[in-house]
């Protein structure tokens, strides 16, 4: 399958949780969903400690890493050292609307200078020759997103990008948080859905509000290329994720939560030898089993014993229990 394929359904890039162990986790509960990186700054790839920062494991693929910065040449060195550790896919990053963001000249703030992100996209390009694609939002503050976006897109596609993440609302730089911008700018789905009859040659994914799969279908139905989910993904993602490869891509149904709570042990107690601690993975596990019965105790368990000292599979085992005995 192609990469692009791969995109009709991806889960979005989330500083803080979309870490490798939150990636290994999404894989064993779709094969074909494309998985990304949290955002990691050019500088950081370059200067910084890159096993940290980018290894992941190969049962992730296929896996993008999305970069953020403003500098050509940071980028397109960035780029290089992405496809090297086996990246299938850099991404770069204009939609954030953090302050640590904006000062350095990197994520929504770029919407104002499509210029700009059309020349590091550019060097990106031929640096590797790996897709590269951008997330952005439909524009900032006071732009008129019907005019804004369509440049954007025009301009930054000029330079060979062909595939763009949309998310469906506007970046407010002054006056919300991050975690406000993520909900009061109000969704645009209709613009981001004009813009697939505009570039009917670019691959356009939206993101931003969706749920469901059921939501998923009716975008792809109505010429979208790609759905791109975020916190659902992450906060439920056995709703999200273990019938992604039946429903978006044609494929056999997947597996079940209790399958993928098995499958994890192994990785868990290489993690452990390797040094780590349980709760570094478990955190991302909390959400599997949403919605079911014995969901509560599930969380509870995981959440008052994998911080403890020795803490094993022993214990995700034992959180398992909380559920399957309501099954029995």
């Amino acid at each position: 399958m192609r990469i692009d394929q791969n995109a009709r359904l991806s889960v979005a890039p989330m500083m803080d949780w979309t870490d490798r162990h939150c990636r290994y986790l999404h894989r064993l509960m779709s094969r074909h969903t494309l998985l990304y990186t949290e955002m990691v700054t050019a500088p950081a790839v370059i200067h910084g400690d890159r096993d940290r920062l980018l290894a992941f494991h190969g049962a992730e693929q296929p896996v993008a890493l999305q970069l953020g910065g403003s500098e050509p040449v940071q980028l397109a060195e960035a780029a290089r050292i992405a496809e090297d550790f086996g990246y299938a896919e850099v991404n770069l990053n204009c939609g954030c609307p953090s302050d640590r963001v904006q000062s350095g000249r990197f994520g929504a703030i770029l919407m104002e200078d499509a210029s700009l992100v059309a020349a590091c996209v550019a060097m990106m390009l031929d640096a590797v020759t790996i897709p590269v694609t951008v997330k952005c939002r439909i524009g900032v503050d006071d732009q008129d997103s019907q005019a804004v976006l369509p440049d954007f897109l025009a301009r930054v596609s000029a330079v060979g990008v062909d595939r763009f993440a949309i998310h469906a609302r506007k970046a407010w730089l002054q006056g919300l948080s991050p975690k406000e911008n993520r909900d009061i700018p109000p969704l645009d789905y209709d613009l981001v859905l004009a813009m697939k009859g505009m570039f009917p040659h670019l691959h356009l994914s939206v993101n931003g509000g969706i749920v469901t799969l059921d939501e998923a279908e009716a975008f792809l139905a109505k010429g979208l290329d790609g759905v791109m989910i975020g916190r659902a993904a992450y906060h439920t993602p056995s709703d999200v994720l273990l019938d992604a490869d039946a429903r978006i891509f044609g494929a056999p149904q997947g597996r079940t939560a209790e399958d993928v709570v098995h499958l994890m042990l192994p990785y868990i107690e290489a993690h452990l030898v390797a040094g780590g601690r349980l709760h570094q993975v478990t955190r991302h596990m909390l959400g599997l089993f949403q919605g079911r019965p014995g969901a509560r105790g599930w969380r509870r368990y995981l959440s008052e014993n994998a911080h403890a000292s020795g803490a094993g599979p022993a214990v995700v085992e034992q959180a398992l229990r909380q559920v399957m005995n309501f099954a029995e």
